[in-house]
């Protein structure tokens, strides 16, 4: 009997094995060396050719070429990245949060703002910021439903990763929207302020006809290690930025601080929340200062 080749999904990697979901199965694979040598480590999402041979390993021989991936989570080809903030226990860090949908437009993918907890507090300060910069945001709360069915009804045919900071509800929204996951969840530290991570690593859930992944949860951004490191680029990652980039007296108007500025224009008269700019700013601040040669291997 010859060696099988499937194509498949990977849906789980963990401890130097990868789980691909192929013709109906799950197999349980190791990753050719050629891929450790190339630095093309393969993620969850990645859609993979894989051989099954008469005896030994299952093997990952291809990775076809990737749509989008992220570092963090690390993941591939996905079409959502539902930030999840929540209203209150912790509450929303802006900074956290606009790097997070910064960092998926600069790849090429959706970013969509899920507020939790909103029974426990008015959320629409949240709300307002977010609908303002052309990304899509929803309130939701597990009490009473609301804004759970937007959410799923977003899902359909897709392939999401949700993240956001450690206690904001990712496991106990993806348990609301499908009830039979039953995700681990874990309660907000007092002394600390934040929730334990409960989701270990990311794993793709076929569910209901898309595909779900809870994220491990974080508390920082760091820009080098997303990879965006260009300042020029970093105003096409602020969609509600795009209209007026266009519009500054100077052609190389960082929308920081000069003047004739359209971008701070608009956020002196509320068109731009303050907050986003603020982040804005920060990001650039932080990329400003980096060379190119710094990320040339």
């Amino acid at each position: 009997m010859e060696d099988r080749r499937l194509e498949g999904r990977i849906i789980k990697g963990i401890g130097g094995f990868y789980y691909v979901e192929a013709a109906d199965e799950i197999f349980e694979c190791k990753a050719r060396g050629v891929f450790r040598n190339k630095s093309n480590t393969p993620l969850v999402g990645d859609f993979v050719t894989i051989k099954i041979p008469q005896s030994g390993y299952n093997l990952i021989e291809k990775i076809a070429e990737r749509k989008n991936s992220l570092i963090r989570p690390p993941v591939a080809n996905i079409d959502l990245l539902m930030i999840v903030c929540s209203t209150v226990s912790p509450l929303p860090n802006f900074s956290v949060i606009d790097k997070m949908t910064a960092y998926a437009v600069y790849n090429n993918i959706e970013p969509v703002i899920v507020i939790t907890k909103s029974d426990l507090s008015d959320g629409s300060e949240i709300h307002d910021i977010y609908e303002k910069s052309a990304i899509r945001t929803v309130l939701t709360s597990y009490v009473d439903g609301v804004g759970l069915d937007e959410v799923k009804g977003m899902l359909e045919g897709k392939t999401t990763a949700f993240t956001g900071n450690s206690g904001v509800g990712k496991s106990t929204l993806l348990n609301a929207l499908f009830p039979g996951l039953e995700l681990a969840t874990g309660e907000i530290s007092e002394k600390l302020g934040r929730g334990r991570h409960t989701t270990r690593a990311v794993e793709l859930i076929k569910v209901d006809g898309c595909y779900v992944a809870d994220t491990p949860g974080f508390s920082t951004v760091n820009m080098e290690k997303f990879g965006m490191t260009d300042k020029t680029e970093l105003q096409y990652s602020f969609p509600e930025f795009a209209d007026y980039i266009n519009g500054c007296r100077f052609n190389s108007c960082s929308h920081t601080c000069e003047k004739g500025c359209a971008v701070i224009e608009k956020v002196r008269d509320g068109t731009i929340a303050k907050t986003r700019h603020k982040s804005y700013c920060d990001m650039y601040d932080e990329v400003k200062n980096f060379k190119e040669w710094q990320f040339k291997k």
